[in-house]
């Protein structure tokens, strides 16, 4: 298999991206809706921005599409009005870059619903290291900041890892990823 990124898979890559902008739009008025619930219950919604990375990556299988995937998906929410301004940007770089070190330390050779759990793990770390350098999360109370740490981290594993692992599952059953790629099914473990 060739790591080169070719013309089709940058453009499969920002199509990803781009429907995942859109959603990524639409989920922020979900994250207010719930986040006067308290109980930072709003954060186990959370990982739905980690999961361009995640999707790009099992689809395409090739170095940097996680990142490209975070950063255009950053860029197409930005584009269409996100109440976050510019901020999304650096967001998507962060989180993007998370995720793809996961996928680097396994020498982009693993597609296992495992791996996307840890990638968006990683991208929690990461946006979460980001917040806290924006100062907004430093000066939560132990126990709310470990409350908010949980339920980003369960809500990422959750949505950017075992719902972006199925829904690439299920385009492999439907043989849309033939388009992209040759299916190994050896490759795409079934956990």
């Amino acid at each position: 298999m060739s790591y080169r990124l070719t013309l089709t898979d940058i453009l499969v890559t920002t199509v990803i991206a781009l429907v995942f902008g859109v959603i990524y739009k639409l989920w922020g008025p979900l994250y207010y809706a719930i986040k006067p619930l308290g109980l930072h219950l709003e954060q186990l919604i959370y990982g739905m921005w980690f999961i361009a990375a995640t999707v790009a990556y099992l689809l395409i299988r090739k170095p940097g599409v996680g990142l490209l995937a975070e950063v255009a998906a950053a860029s197409g929410e930005f584009i269409i009005g996100s109440e976050w301004g510019l901020a999304v940007l650096l967001s998507g770089l962060v989180q993007g870059l998370a995720a793809e070190m996961v996928f680097a330390a396994v020498g982009y050779r693993k597609y296992s619903m495992t791996i996307a759990m840890l990638a968006a793990m990683a991208a929690t770390i990461g946006s979460l290291l980001l917040d806290s350098l924006q100062g907004y999360i430093t000066d939560l109370a132990m126990w709310n900041l470990s409350l908010l740490v949980l339920f980003r981290m369960v809500g990422a594993i959750t949505l950017a890892g075992f719902l972006a692992y199925r829904l690439v599952a299920a385009l492999e059953k439907t043989g849309v990823a033939e388009l992209v790629r040759p299916i190994d099914t050896n490759q795409f473990e079934s956990q």
